[in-house]
């Protein structure tokens, strides 16, 4: 079987929520019952059929083609299969994703892997602000699961981020890691101002030193054998990190303003 393809017939001029072409949402569904479902694009619902030309038969693996940064919700709360997205998506891709794989070969838009519990998501370009936070009113970021990021990430990446790994390799904006609870996130590029803001708890591994500020600790130098099995870890990815190998690291322990035990991890080169 080819793989279920939702070929974008026109660039849409408002923001269309795909949250039901997922897997799970399809599986057992007839090409006719797909074309049939409908999509929330402003105050006027739409069906598949008048957005997407729609060819092929696995609905556990879905290809997106002429994507644009309006296809917002790609992936939502999908447990199974997998989604590849040639060109951008939109907003909160990934959201509450459990399970399966997604992987955007261009850039996507505010909230990527929002709320996400679980499974990979992979996007080759840049992304927005929000990366694996919580949603609007949420105080709960990214629960657990994989995102790497081969661009640039926006603001707040992590804030609230209660478990997980994200691993940037460009780089990170301003408050990355803010109000950070638990989990894993890795910058190989610049980051901005506020790093690390209000952090609970959780780790930063970093390439490059940013500005912290005061209330951020230098515990100094230090060599950490436990860093072997978190760069192996790294191996099963397609991912630049998969590379480093330096243990020794300078350490820093915060944001002591809120009695953090966060801490700050910046290899030695």
């Amino acid at each position: 079987m080819s793989a279920l393809t939702f070929t974008l017939k026109t660039a849409p001029q408002q923001s269309i929520n795909c949250s039901a072409l997922t897997p799970d949402n399809l599986i057992g569904k007839t090409a006719a019952e797909i074309g049939n479902i409908k999509l929330v694009s402003g105050k006027h619902p739409l069906l598949a059929s008048d957005i997407f030309d729609i060819s092929g038969s696995d609905t556990q693996q879905l290809n997106f083609r002429n994507a644009t940064a309006k296809l917002d919700y790609i992936g939502a709360n999908m447990t199974s299969g997998s989604i590849a997205i040639d060109g951008d998506a939109g907003a909160h891709l990934g959201f509450g994703m459990k399970n399966g794989e997604i992987h955007c070969k261009g850039n996507t838009a505010a909230f990527a892997a929002s709320g996400m519990r679980g499974g990979l998501l992979s996007i080759d370009g840049n992304t927005g602000d929000f990366l694996g936070a919580g949603s609007e009113g949420s105080r709960k970021g990214m629960l657990g699961g994989t995102v790497i990021v081969k661009g640039n990430a926006g603001d707040r990446a992590g804030d609230q981020m209660r478990r997980g790994l994200i691993l940037i390799e460009g780089n990170a904006g301003d408050y990355c890691g803010s109000r950070m609870i638990a989990g894993t996130i890795g910058v190989l590029g610049d980051l901005g101002a506020y790093t690390a803001f209000n952090m609970h708890r959780g780790t930063l591994l970093l390439k490059k030193q940013p500005q912290l500020h005061v209330t951020i600790q230098d515990c100094g130098a230090h060599t950490l054998p436990f860093l072997n099995l978190l760069f192996k870890s790294f191996s099963k990815y397609n991912t630049r990190f998969s590379t480093l190998n330096s243990l020794r690291v300078q350490r820093f322990v915060g944001d002591t303003a809120y009695s953090g035990n966060g801490e700050i991890l910046i290899l030695s080169t």
